[in-house]
C-alpha cells in the first residue's frame, strides 16, 4: 500500500494546507445597502497578511464600520460616502447605475448586498461602459464584458498596492514568507523529483514521468496528476513554437 500523495492530502482540508484565518483583520466587504446617502470618515489604512493590498477601516455616521481594499490615493481622516447620492470621486461607492460611463472602479459587487466580488486586486480596476436596461455593462480586468444588474454596487478608483509583481524576490526566504500567509504550500516539488512512493511520477533511473501524463477525469484520486482531462496535448499543427 502507497502513502497518499500531496493531492490527496490537500483535498482534506486539514490545518495544514487551510488559509491561516486568525492572522486576517477583517472580511474586505460592504456594509448593508440602504436607500440614503451616508458619510464616513477613513480611520487608517491597514496591511492584511496574504491579501496583498491594503485595506482602509471606514466608519459611517451612523455608527456601522466596515473595511474595503483601499484605493489609490485614499488617505487617513478622509470624507468618503455611500449610497446612490454620493459625489463621484475617489473612494467612493455607489450603485452602478449612478456611476457615469468610463469612470474606473473596483470591488464590484455580482448581485447587491454581496459586499463587492470583482476587480479587488492590486491595480485591477474595471471600467464601466454603458447601459442596457437594468444591467450596466462592465469591462472587467480580463477585458471580459460583464452586464450586472445597476443596483450592485462599486467603489470609485484603483486598488492600492499595484507594482507589487515588479519588485524581485531576490531570495527563496522571501517566496518563503510571501507563501505562507495564503493557503498554498511552498517550496513545491516536481512529482518526477520524488519517490516512487511519493508520487505516480517518481522513482526510475532517472527524472522522467515515463508514461503518457494525461488521466481521465474519473482518475482514483492516487493517479489524478499530471494533464486531467486535457482536451488537446503537443504542438499545435503548422506551430514553429
Amino acid at each position: 500500500m502507497g502513502k497518499r500523495i500531496l493531492t490527496q492530502r490537500a483535498g482534506r482540508g486539514s490545518p495544514t494546507f487551510r488559509s491561516p484565518s486568525h492572522i486576517h483583520i477583517a472580511p474586505a466587504k460592504y456594509p448593508p445597502p440602504t436607500n440614503e446617502t451616508l458619510s464616513g470618515v477613513v480611520l487608517e489604512l491597514v496591511h492584511d497578511p496574504g491579501r496583498w493590498v491594503p485595506l482602509a477601516h471606514i466608519r459611517l455616521e451612523n455608527g456601522v464600520e466596515y473595511y474595503i481594499p483601499a484605493a489609490e490615493g485614499m488617505y487617513v481622516g478622509q470624507e468618503v460616502y455611500v449610497g446612490p447620492e454620493a459625489p463621484i470621486s475617489i473612494g467612493n461607492t455607489l450603485p452602478l447605475g449612478n456611476i457615469p460611463e468610463g469612470t474606473k472602479v473596483y470591488n464590484i459587487e455580482l448581485n447587491p448586498g454581496d459586499g463587492g466580488k470583482l476587480s479587488r486586486q492590486a491595480g485591477s480596476y474595471a471600467l464601466i461602459l454603458g447601459r442596457s436596461g437594468n444591467y450596466t455593462l462592465v469591462q472587467l480586468p480580463s477585458g471580459k464584458v460583464k452586464p450586472i444588474i445597476s443596483t450592485a454596487r462599486a467603489t470609485i478608483g484603483i486598488p492600492a498596492g499595484a507594482g507589487r509583481i515588479e519588485k524581485p524576490l531576490l531570495k527563496a526566504g522571501a517566496s518563503y514568507h510571501k507563501w505562507k500567509v495564503k493557503a498554498k504550500k511552498w517550496p513545491k516539488v516536481r512529482g518526477v523529483a520524488m519517490n516512487a512512493v511519493s508520487h505516480p511520477h517518481g522513482g526510475g533511473s532517472h527524472q522522467s514521468v515515463s508514461r503518457p501524463s494525461t488521466v481521465s477525469r474519473t482518475t482514483p484520486p492516487g493517479r489524478k496528476v499530471g494533464h486531467i482531462a486535457a482536451r488537446r496535448t503537443g504542438r499545435k499543427k503548422g506551430s514553429s513554437v
